[in-house]
């Protein structure tokens, strides 16, 4: 049977959303759970997975154009179905529905909770960073009856990036906290309330929380009540007990985010116990799911055993589970992304570093940093680039962008993952300014004081691992960028030299390239200039 697929509301603040990109057209079959359009909402472009299967019989707007909340999306159903009467009868029903609202307006103000002499206010989670979707209190420096200032620190957050301070911007005292020290709340969540002691904050949530709230985070008081019956419930049986998360049809009740972090984790989600509305599966439930144990082999096995008499081995089998941090999920989605979705072929190339490291001991003499090989692999990249424009570019879909000035991503390996620092207008920064950077964005990122726009805006991307030991490796490409450069230790091999066979010192790099914005010989162009840069390090001081 045919059903209306209705813009949803994906932020706050949203009225109608723009789509995009419809990944599914008529015709096109979809099941629940799959990618059917982007939608571009006042905030971000964000995926809008199905919760419907069967064939799209209708699609409510062309790519560009806008629909509003809770208007026609799409209709699904059975192929060849007769969904026009549905179709008329949906918009008749919008007509007559806003022709009510209109009629029950003065209703509705009156059933609305009266905030306006509750002398508190909402604390929400910001956007710490451009790809932040969600935070997770690292530390509170207040709890609930402290005394709070504008500017006084309130708590640590860490989110996909960086752990960043908090600092409030309310007088007043700390009446609510929306999550404990570990837990996570979305952008625009509620991270706290403030406000003057012994105020309702109880009814300055709920009249918050009268828009709805998202399966996948719960509020405040359905934590708690979430809290209370895990209390008061019996751990998860093994065997033939049922979680209860089948619909009618069989279906298994879950979110469409809860399904995919399934599949990534490789957890069978009908094993999962759904605490949703009617069983439904949401995030919490996944990410709080242990398996129970394996039952152990027959006995009967053991009487099969060969007769040879093996020593016996005592063990014990063990293991240990790290919770995924912010910067790992991230780091996670936009390199599966990048791999998966930008053609990637590789260029590699050696580097006679002779001249260079010359070079180098003589500018150290004069030099007021140390200058390093990575700073002037950095420096040819960004003069190559100059020469080269087509490698310094990004890919936009119905567009290639080439960018005119050159901003160096620097990859950084930090305990929880890597984070890649931006060095801006490296073309024209002396070496020394390049080396004095460098270090100084570097310690920023081992300490985690990164801030979002020191991490944005780069145009090219190069990870070095040579100081590890590694000769020769390939990189992923770090969007928006159309290429990465992966740089290997400087060794001793053997040359060939006017003839003669010497001993030389070697450097290999690899760039990795979207071959939907650079070809090959682009790619390889861009490479002969970094070498002869590099072999002859004198151009790099012109």
């Amino acid at each position: 049977m045919a059903e209306i697929v209705k813009m949803p509301k994906m932020s706050d603040t949203m009225e109608e959303g723009v789509i995009a990109v419809w990944h599914k057209k008529v015709g096109d079959k979809v099941e629940s759970g799959e990618l059917m359009a982007e939608i571009e909402t006042d905030k971000a472009t964000m995926d809008y997975e199905s919760f419907h299967e069967g064939t799209v019989l209708y699609l409510g707007a062309k790519e560009g154009e806008a629909v509003a909340v809770n208007g026609i999306l799409a209709i699904v159903g059975e192929e060849g179905e007769d969904y026009k009467a549905l179709l008329n009868g949906a918009q008749e029903e919008a007509t007559e529905e806003k022709k009510e609202e209109k009629k029950a307006e003065p209703q509705k103000a009156a059933e609305k909770i009266d905030t306006s002499n509750i002398n508190a206010e909402i604390v929400r989670m910001p956007k710490m960073s451009d790809t932040m979707e969600e935070g997770v209190i690292a530390a509170w420096h207040k709890k609930v009856g402290d005394k709070v200032e504008a500017g006084e620190l309130m708590a640590e957050i860490e989110t996909d990036k960086a752990t960043m301070e908090y600092e409030s911007y309310h007088d007043g005292t700390v009446l609510y906290l929306g999550a404990e020290e570990g837990s996570s709340v979305k952008v625009d969540g509620i991270l706290a309330v403030v406000g003057e002691e012994g105020a309702d904050y109880e009814a300055l949530i709920k009249a918050d929380q009268q828009g709805g709230t998202s399966d996948d985070e719960p509020t405040p008081a359905a934590k708690e009540e979430s809290k209370q019956e895990e209390a008061k419930s019996e751990p998860i049986s093994s065997g033939s007990s049922s979680n209860n998360t089948s619909g009618s049809n069989g279906r298994i009740k879950a979110s469409p985010l809860a399904k995919k972090m399934a599949e990534e984790r490789g957890i069978d989600i009908s094993l999962v116990k759904g605490s949703g509305d009617g069983g439904r599966i949401v995030k919490r439930d996944v990410e709080n799911y242990v398996p129970s144990q394996q039952v152990q082999a027959p006995a009967q096995e053991a009487a099969a055993a060969p007769a040879v008499q093996l020593p016996k081995v005592v063990g014990e089998e063990s293991f240990e589970e790290m919770r995924v941090s912010q910067m790992r999920k991230t780091i996670a989605k936009r390199l599966s992304q990048s791999k998966f979705t930008a053609p990637h072929f590789y260029l590699t190339m050696e580097i006679n570093m002779d001249k260079a490291i010359e070079a180098r001991k003589s500018m150290n003499e004069v030099s007021p940093v140390k200058i390093s090989f990575n700073d002037m692999v950095i420096k040819a990249a960004s003069v190559a680039l100059r020469k080269h424009p087509q490698v310094n570019s990004s890919w936009l879909e119905d567009k290639i962008r080439i960018n005119h000035h050159v901003h160096i991503g620097v990859a950084v390996a930090v305990d929880e993952g890597l984070l890649v620092p931006v060095v801006r207008f490296a073309d024209s920064k002396p070496l020394s300014h390049i080396s004095a950077e460098v270090k100084e964005l570097g310690g920023k990122a081992k300490n985690k004081k990164l801030q979002p726009e020191e991490m944005s805006g780069n145009t090219f991307t190069i990870s070095n691992l040579g100081m590890f030991g590694i000769d020769e490796f390939t990189a992923i490409i770090n969007p928006p960028d159309a290429c990465i450069m992966a740089v290997g230790g400087i060794k001793e091999t053997a040359v060939v030299k006017d003839g003669q066979l010497t001993i030389g010192n070697i450097m290999k790099v690899t760039l990795s390239c979207d071959h939907r914005v650079v070809d090959g010989a682009v790619g390889s162009a861009f490479l002969q200039t970094f070498k002869s840069l590099l072999e002859d390090p004198v151009r790099l001081l012109v």
